[in-house]
């Protein structure tokens, strides 16, 4: 089934050592669609990765240091990498450990524009 997210996340997804790509409510974590190369953790993963952007918002705030742009957690068995904008959803990236960041960034951000 195609959403209005499937070309954005097909994108985000064939940037090698992505193993997902997910569009994430941020306050509760839910799915809102996904593309997922791992078994069924779509559901864990964006409850995580959610909270984790929420709480890294709020304490950028609490810092007086502006908006969040980009959330990265780097793991032994992988990445997270999650955007955010002005709205209540979160694109969030699950990438291998030798994944190219930087290009996985580009992505992420231009595909956060078109959320906006």
């Amino acid at each position: 089934m195609r959403t209005s997210y499937t070309t954005l996340l097909d994108s985000l997804s064939r940037q090698r050592g992505v193993r997902a790509s997910l569009v994430v409510a941020e306050h509760d974590g839910l799915v809102v669609d996904a593309n997922l190369r791992f078994g069924q953790e779509g559901e864990r993963v964006a409850a995580l990765a959610a909270s984790l952007y929420r709480k890294a918002r709020k304490s950028s705030s609490a810092a007086l240091l502006g908006s969040v742009a980009f959330l990265q957690l780097d793991a032994e068995h992988g990445r997270i990498l999650a955007a955010g904008g002005r709205g209540e959803l979160v694109i969030v990236v699950v990438a291998e450990p030798s994944a190219n960041v930087g290009m996985i960034r580009v992505e992420l951000l231009k595909a956060l524009e078109s959320l906006e």
